[in-house]
């Protein structure tokens, strides 16, 4: 089968998608309109709240949903063939992706830029927001951990990739102060510095060779100042290092994906892997945990986090909220179809794939699945003329570009969700985004350095994709109780709720028996996945609850007094 054939047609599928069913639900369910009061405007503070245009705030979204987990995920879904993990990336982003992200951003909106959490308080009760605040804190603690480690990875293996990135955040802090303090147009200076970052991506390795002392840190000492640089990420202004840096990652990102696109289309690479793998040694059933391994390429709760815990604090206009919420979770779509695609055709040969993906085993660990996507993205990249070294280091950028913008991201959104506890509990201490900031990245540090070498938190990983699907899950479903009760259509976000919800408590039940069984090894997934569980089922109890119970008034308006 031809790569480039394949990607055409689900990038027109999107395009199809982003037209007509992101419009309706835009128009008819969520009923959009322009001069709607912003949260952005109402409670601008000008750390977390504060007006941004479309376009900025879309590069912020983008690169802090597009972390490493859509790249990893297809890379080892591949394993069972290319065809279920394209379809599933396909039709998952569009009907059930790109509607969770959409949806988690207006119900936010409508209730004054509040996490989907805190929200959940006032939609069903204030036990089931302490509940599901839970499992959002547990999910962004193995985040923070996880993304630590795998930056901290590419750095030691791709030593070329340190210059750029440190570069990165001078020239982000330098264009935040320009843009929001000088009154520059903020275009030209990113442009400017974004061909700063290429040029550094050129010199990356010859810089690690000058200072080879910093090319041989440890991947505990990286793990150490990445998780220091994420708490000072958290607490500054939304305005000075976050917003400026996401946007010029976004620059990065989207060149990216039009290089290996680009590439892909020049290279017209076969897909050398099998249509279909039912039993690939060692991995579990296809059925449900294909699911659960794509995880962010199709659906990712985290995203829900994101939409309603810094874009909706952003967000200038409501209709805004179509683009960047449906559009940017296309965009990650995209990104985890090459990422697919780069597992399946960018290997030379058959036997090249096959000796990858010899087993479960051998694809499974993270150098695996992040030397899949950049050896293959690179390959794609190469036949445009540029030198496959280069081509490496770039892609090895990119994905640290990815991660390092969730972990930004996640870091800030760990804070407001400790206060939010906090707020709910009377500790008013941790009300306080510097000790709420070093709570959250103190309890990654601890997770991420134990078990030696600094991959603690690679110990709780086998529980993203299930723990992060089941945050998803109930997401949609607080958004279907709320549109229930405003008397619009829910049926959109209820059937993807169902869906994801059942597929995914069937996998983390499949998984928590296997824990068991070795529990001796495995005591803390088991001991996890199980109290992640056991709280999902007793919110999403609650809730379908409230759901059946909920009485939709008799004409609402547009935009009814009850979600301001």
């Amino acid at each position: 089968m031809n790569a480039a054939l394949l990607a055409l047609i689900v990038f027109a599928l999107f395009g199809v998608a982003y037209r007509f069913y992101s419009g309706f639900l835009a128009r008819t369910v969520f009923r959009l309109l322009p001069g709607e009061p912003m949260p952005a405007r109402e409670l601008e503070d000008g750390i977390d709240y504060l007006p941004t245009k479309k376009h900025v705030l879309w590069g912020h979204h983008f690169a802090s949903i597009a972390g490493a987990a859509p790249i990893v995920g297809p890379a080892i879904a591949v394993i069972w063939g290319w065809l279920p993990a394209v379809v599933w990336v396909g039709l998952g982003t569009i009907f059930m992706g790109a509607v969770h992200d959409f949806s988690a951003l207006v119900i936010s909106v409508r209730h004054r830029g509040r996490s989907i959490g805190d929200i959940a308080g006032q939609v069903v009760s204030p036990r089931v927001r302490t509940l599901f605040l839970i499992v959002i804190s547990f999910l962004i603690w193995v985040v923070l951990a996880v993304f630590a480690v795998i930056i901290a990875t590419l750095f030691v293996s791709n030593p070329g990739s340190i210059f750029p990135i440190n570069i990165q955040i001078v020239v982000a802090m330098t264009l935040g102060w320009l843009v929001y303090r000088r009154g520059v147009d903020i275009l030209l200076p990113s442009v400017i510095g974004y061909a700063v970052l290429l040029l550094a991506v050129f010199y990356g390795d010859a810089m690690a060779q000058a200072v080879p002392w910093i090319a041989g840190f440890s991947v505990t000492t990286w793990v150490w100042l990445l998780l220091g640089y994420a708490f000072v990420a958290s607490v500054l202004p939304v305005w000075l290092l976050l917003q400026p840096r996401d946007y010029l990652n976004s620059h990065q990102l989207v060149t990216g994906l039009v290089l290996l696109s680009l590439g892909l289309m020049v290279a017209q690479p076969t897909v050398v892997a099998p249509i279909v793998n039912l039993h690939p040694e060692g991995a579990p059933a296809m059925f449900p945990f294909l699911f659960v391994t794509i995880a962010c390429g199709a659906i990712s709760g985290f995203h829900g986090l994101v939409s309603s815990g810094t874009t909706s604090k952003q967000l200038a206009c409501a209709t805004d909220a179509r683009a960047i919420g449906y559009g940017g979770m296309l965009a990650e779509g995209a990104l985890g179809l090459l990422a697919a695609l780069a597992a399946t055709a960018g290997f030379a040969s058959e036997a090249d794939w096959a000796s990858h993906y010899a087993s479960w085993g051998a694809a499974n660990g993270l150098s695996a699945k992040l030397g899949a996507f950049v050896s293959g993205g690179a390959t794609f990249v190469a036949s445009l003329g540029i030198p496959v070294e280069v081509a490496e280091t770039f892609m090895a950028v990119m994905v640290i570009a990815f991660a390092a913008t969730s972990l930004d991201t996640g870091a800030r959104i760990q804070r407001l969700v400790i206060a939010e506890l906090a707020e709910a509990y009377g500790v008013r201490a941790l009300t306080n985004r510097f000790a709420a900031g070093a709570l959250g990245i103190g309890a990654a540090l601890v997770l991420a350095i134990t078990q030696g070498g600094g991959k603690g938190g690679l110990a709780l990983w086998p529980l993203f994709g299930t723990t992060n699907q089941l945050v998803a899950g109930v997401t949609l479903l607080i958004v279907s109780i709320w549109l229930r009760r405003l008397g619009r259509n829910y049926l959109y976000t209820l059937v993807p709720m169902i869906a994801v919800g059942a597929v995914t408590a069937f996998a983390m039940v499949a998984n928590v028996v296997d824990y068991f069984r070795d529990f001796r090894e495995l005591w803390l997934l088991a001991v996890s996945g199980s109290l992640v569980l056991i709280l999902d089922v007793w919110i999403t109890v609650e809730g379908l609850r409230v759901l059946i119970s909920a009485a939709p008034p008799p004409g609402p308006p547009a935009v009814a007094p009850a979600e301001r």
